[in-house]
């Protein structure tokens, strides 16, 4: 008698992204861990904190947001940069790890903008508009207090800021080794102020309305192709809540969705990359549809990363069968980072608990010793 046929998982079947083969549909979703040197340098730590994820049976990591610059870019104390050769050769480490186990690794390039807050080039901020960032300063990341008050930041800033993500993309690639780049769109820093209508009051060629606030993001992917060549795969992460307000909406709402996703279709990218806190519910109050959702029908040749509260498997095959092509995971994989084997042969997973991040959001000795 035969043994029953089963189906295996889609979280666990293979995929391909621009020439590179994935074993399984799991990433490591961006996380800042602020444990770099003081001159942004990851070290031995940072090298087997990504192992790490590799090992566990993760086919893809994305880095947390590196910075850019040595101008307005860095947000945070400790946040590792690609600024420099020495940085870059530092990361050359890592990557290496990651492939010695198997596992491909992007880095995710970022400019804070009007969020940093631990920035030791520079003593004020910079933003699209003289408007003071919401909330308070990141108490997990070494900060305290108001945001400061941003200057507007001049066309030639703006300029300097797009040259920065394209070297920094640069030597990413023929530096330190990563597999493709992310462009972090998302979460409150500065592409993503020029994005909110809220933070975002210029009546020049960066401001109006959602596509034209959405075009330095375009012009950043432009310029990143330009210095990286046309066979790396490159992406935008997409969000609508920020570190600074959590409950941000996109006000244009599916329409304003629709256009921005197809807007995205037509750059350079590759893969976008969207997160919401749970990214199967609708994306707007009284909708129906999902942010996923709504990018794999206005983006149908874009790869698509979903991240949102994923870690249970049977919510990571319902986004996917929305239209993700691969999940990523935050919170699931800092607590396991074997999750991808641990879940394929279905044994419990580790409760996710406060310590990992608190009172700062580093690495700690306990995820390196699992």
């Amino acid at each position: 008698m035969n043994a029953p046929h089963t189906v295996p998982s889609p979280v666990f079947t293979g995929t391909r992204l621009k020439g590179l083969d994935f074993a399984n549909r799991l990433s490591v979703a961006p996380m800042t861990r602020i444990s770099a040197s003081p001159s942004g340098v990851p070290g031995e730590r940072m090298q087997h904190y990504y192992e790490r994820f590799a090992r566990g049976g993760f086919s893809l990591i994305t880095t947390e947001g590196i910075y850019t610059d040595k101008a307005y870019a860095q947000t945070y104390k400790g946040q590792p940069g690609l600024t420099d050769r020495q940085q870059a050769e530092a990361w050359r480490h890592v990557t290496d790890a990651v492939h010695a186990e198997g596992g491909r690794i992007f880095a995710q390039l970022m400019h804070g903008g009007a969020l940093a807050q631990g920035n030791p080039y520079r003593s004020d901020t910079v933003g699209p508009s003289p408007v003071r960032p919401k909330g308070s300063q990141m108490a997990g990341y070494h900060g305290d207090g108001p945001y400061a008050l941003p200057r507007e930041i001049s066309e030639s800033e703006i300029a300097d800021a797009i040259a920065g993500f394209a070297a920094a993309a640069r030597l990413a690639i023929e530096v330190a080794g990563f597999d493709g780049i992310e462009i972090h769109g998302a979460n409150g820093y500065l592409l993503d102020q020029f994005f909110t209508d809220f933070s975002n009051r210029r009546t020049d060629r960066w401001g109006g309305d959602i596509i034209q606030r959405f075009g330095l993001s375009l012009e950043v992917l432009k310029a990143v192709r330009a210095a990286i060549g046309p066979d790396v795969p490159l992406g935008l992460r997409l969000s609508q809540g920020k570190v600074n307000d959590f409950n941000h909406k996109w006000a244009e709402r599916e329409e304003g969705a629709a256009r921005v996703f197809e807007a995205l279709a037509e750059s350079p990218a590759d893969f976008v990359h969207v997160t919401e806190f749970e990214a199967w519910q609708p994306a707007f109050e009284g909708g129906e549809t999902s942010l996923v959702a709504l990018a794999r029908r206005h983006a149908p040749r874009l790869f698509l990363i979903a991240n949102g509260s994923l870690h249970d498997r049977k919510r990571a095959e319902e986004v996917l069968a929305s239209g993700a092509d691969v999940i990523a995971l935050g919170r699931g994989a800092l607590v396991n980072p074997d999750w991808p084997r641990l879940a394929a042969s279905s044994r419990d997973l580790r409760p996710f608990e406060l310590p990992f991040l608190a009172p700062i959001s580093d690495i700690k000795d306990s995820e390196l010793a699992l």
